[in-house]
């Protein structure tokens, strides 16, 4: 009988052992992983598109393909526009604005095919008095140029796209701005919170 106690004893043990060996990094485990309320505080909301979009499109939309330094453009765009304190719709003004003028790349003067002496990714103008050469080739500064001639504008903000950015930018083509909307609401909504 001492045998059976002996290993009923030794087997109750084992089985302890076990558990707690189990249980102990389990239940330690459990108890450090920060709650889902915790983790989705810690996430910031990518920006409606009722707030991107307010007045809807007009027209056909138009969509490129963007690369490296594109992008690149794009972030630098979206930084400036949070750095004059403008929201994210007055980011997709600027970046729509950029589709049209630069396809988003920051030219330099094209010689015979450039628009008089316009530059960089608003194709701003030195004679019109935008800045130097220097100055509207400078993905910040030139979009800061572009949103300190947006705040002018009057009500902007409930304006649709194309006549916001034509306010600003006095195109000969006032109505193309409007076909690159959704793809800049679309890249706001990707990297404003990046």
């Amino acid at each position: 009988m001492n045998t059976i106690l002996r290993r009923s004893v030794l087997g109750v043990a084992g089985l302890a052992l076990s558990t707690g060996v189990v249980a102990g990094p389990l239940a330690t485990f459990t108890d450090s992983t920060p709650a889902p309320a915790a983790a989705a505080a810690v996430q910031v909301a990518k920006p409606d598109m009722d707030i991107l979009i307010p007045h809807g499109t007009q027209g056909e939309q138009s969509r490129i393909s963007l690369g490296d330094e594109q992008t690149a453009n794009v972030k630098a765009i979206i930084e400036a526009t949070k750095k004059a304190g403008m929201d994210e719709r007055a980011a997709v003004v600027a970046i729509a604005t950029s589709l049209q003028e630069s396809k988003l790349e920051n030219l330099g003067h094209l010689g015979d095919r450039n628009d008089h002496d316009s530059q960089g990714l608003f194709q701003q103008r030195p004679s019109s008095g935008w800045g130097t050469v220097e100055q509207i080739t400078d993905p910040e500064y030139s979009t800061t140029a572009f949103l300190k001639g947006l705040k002018q504008v009057e009500g902007w903000q409930d304006m649709p796209l194309t006549k916001a950015a034509q306010t600003v930018q006095v195109s000969a083509y006032p109505f193309h701005y409007a076909q690159w909307e959704t793809q800049a609401a679309d890249l706001v909504a990707e990297h404003w919170t990046s």
